[in-house]
Formats: C-alpha cells, structure tokens, sequence
C-alpha cells in the first residue's frame, strides 16, 4: 500500500478558515499543505487519510480524489466509468451513494451522469447503490473531465463521538479548534469561557492541552475501503501520548442545565479531571487562580436564540466584568453582530474574515492583553 503514488487529499473547513487549517495541517507533519477556497490541498496515501480524519481539529471531512478521465458525452462516460478500477478501493458488499454534479461540459445532466456511474458500479463491481448509505463517492464534470472523489470521513469530523449534550445553537468542535487556534492557543495557558453553553470551547481547549486525538472516539467511512488496513489502523491510533496538563479549563454559565450538560460532555470526553464547570451569572465573573490565559465566548447574538436587541446589555455587562477583572487576559468573541462586539467596549484588534456557521456568518473579535484603563 505504502508503495502506491500519492494522490490528492482535500481537507474541507467553512470559508475564512482556510489558512488556519494549513498552519494546523502543517503542525501536525503534513507534507506540503496548500490552502484553496474552501479546504486545503495535500499530497499522500491512505495513511495520511487515516491520520487526517484522527488527528486534525479544524477539518470538517477528509476528501480523496481517485481518479477520473475526460469524456465528452453519456456513452462515453459509461463505456470509461466500467473499465475504471472500482476493486482498488471499493468494496463490493459496502453500499454506497453517487453524487453527481457538472459545469462547463458537454455533459451537462448530473442525475443523467449519476445513473451511468451507478449503472456501472453494479454492473462492474457488484455494488449496492443505496441513497442512505454512508460512504459517498463524488463525480465531479468539469471542462469535459471527470474526476472521482470519495468521503472517507462518514459524519462530519465535529462530530467527535463523546458529545451527546448540546445546547440550543452550539459551536461545532472544528471552528472551536480554529477559532483557538487564531486566538494563539496551543495548549499552554488557561482558558476561561464564560457562556460555556454545553462546553464546546472547554472543551476543545482541554483535548488539545491534553494531547488527545480529535478522532480517538469515532468511526470513519474508510474502514469501509478495500484499502483499509486494521492492523495499520490500531497502530496508528495507538500512538498517541496524552497527557495531564496541570493547567485547568474553565466553563460559567448562568443556566445550571448548560452546567450539569458541560460536566457530563467533559465526562465523556476524559477530561473532567482538568476542566472546572459551575453555574453563575456574568456579573459574579472572577478570574481563576493561577497564571492569565485566555477568555474565549461565543455568546448568544439573536439570529437563532433570542432577540438581539435585548442582547446589547448582555454584551456592555461582559466587556465591563472583563475589563475590571481580568487584566493580564487576552479575549476572544464569536459573534455575527459588529454592533454586539462594540458594545463590549473592548478593545479589539482588526478583525479577520466572517465565517459561514449554522447559516450565519461570524466573526472573531481579539484583543491584546487587557491593561489597565
């Protein structure tokens, strides 16, 4: 297997994030990570797939193309898609689910293309097309060419196997990831959040201290591939080295249902023995004890929950608590709201690109070091 050529290998994360996700893939020893719209782009074989669905954070799915031709009309596109060596990487018990899409070619009908390419793979290699299966290959026409791609990832990579809590409009584990990392965390200084809602941010910020593998909990759609390997899989996971951080990562929330959801998920996650969550509202807000760190919040901002205009003083009453109370702390705010951000009166630095979540797009607002006023 090790001796196949490289093929590409596409990491997909929300818009705006592209960058992070290249440094994060770049940290974790991927060879030569490139980032274009809407993911990044790297070289390697099956095992770089394996390690990029169990190691990196920031991804949403782990994509491989593998392989295509041109074909310029339906016959042609059959006559290719039964000679294409489906067995290298498929599996003929496993169901599937073709996706077809096209632009600029002379093939101009994806469900007309979907059917050739299904067609062809019961035919050819004896599989089940099933539109509720989990492993999903993607046809792509573009210019006349015809490329395969498969979703080696199943579920979204969010979903990190050990969250079944979640609160009203939560933060998915991977920009929480990103959104951290941009924030300059690595793992060595605290994290406070103080709307910690079902405690993803926590969270994230103690698996990461930790050293544990995003995917430790999880099963993925390639274990499902002829190219799988379970041996070389266990030893891939086995190699991880977590450890105890003598730091502590810090969750506040006013509702106790938020709390009580945030010590259960942490629970899950094997990381209640360094992660401290208690109820209270922002105005009871005191830093912890210890070194300053990191307050990082995504508070509610009235697209989903709520009504922003009752918002304006939840955010005046956070920005002052933090002002007062936690200088030597940087902060960080994920909001979809300008407004809501200045009325914290904190003093932000230039913010970077709005992020798509949930059908919003938000924002990361960072300051430097607090000082005194």
């Amino acid at each position: 297997m090790n001796n196949e050529p490289p093929f590409e290998i596409f990491l997909a994360v929300a818009p705006g994030l592209e960058q992070a996700l290249c440094e994060e893939a770049r940290e974790k020893g991927f060879a030569d990570p490139a980032p274009v719209p809407g993911g990044v782009v790297l070289q390697g074989g099956w095992p770089e797939v394996w390690r990029a669905n169990l190691v990196m954070r920031g991804a949403g799915r782990v994509l491989v193309r593998i392989g295509g031709f041109r074909a310029l009309h339906l016959a042609q596109l059959d006559k290719r898609a039964r000679r294409f060596p489906w067995a290298e990487t498929l599996r003929p018990d496993v169901p599937l689910k073709v996706e077809a899409t096209c632009r600029a070619s002379r093939i101009y009908h994806a469900g007309a293309a979907a059917q050739r390419i299904e067609t062809a793979l019961r035919e050819e290699l004896g599989a089940t097309i099933s539109a509720g299966a989990a492993l999903r290959l993607m046809v792509r026409i573009e210019d006349d060419l015809c490329t395969f791609s498969l979703d080696t990832s199943g579920e979204s990579l969010h979903k990190r196997g050990h969250k079944q809590a979640v609160n009203k409009a939560p933060l998915r584990e991977t920009l929480a990831a990103l959104f951290l990392r941009e924030c300059g965390f690595h793992g060595q200084m605290p994290v406070m959040d103080p709307m910690c809602g079902s405690g993803t941010l926590v969270i994230e910020a103690a698996e990461i201290a930790a050293g544990l593998y995003p995917g430790r909990d999880r099963a993925f759609a390639f274990e499902q591939l002829a190219s799988f390997d379970p041996a070389a899989w266990q030893a891939m996971r086995a190699t991880a080295r977590p450890g105890t951080p003598a730091l502590r990562f810090h969750g506040r929330d006013r509702d106790t249902g938020a709390i009580t959801m945030s010590r259960a998920n942490a629970a899950r996650a094997g990381v209640e023995a360094f992660t401290d969550f208690r109820p209270g509202p922002i105005s009871d807000l005191t830093p912890p004890e210890g070194p300053p760190g990191l307050v990082i919040v995504n508070p509610p901002y009235g697209g989903r929950v709520g009504n922003k205009n009752l918002l304006f003083g939840l955010y005046g009453a956070m920005g002052k608590v933090l002002l007062e109370r936690f200088r030597g702390w940087r902060v960080g705010v994920i909001t979809s709201e300008p407004g809501l951000a200045r009325a914290t009166a904190l003093p932000f630095l230039p913010a970077g690109a709005p992020v798509a979540h949930g059908g919003l797009r938000v924002t990361l607002y960072q300051t430097g070091v607090l000082g005194t006023r």
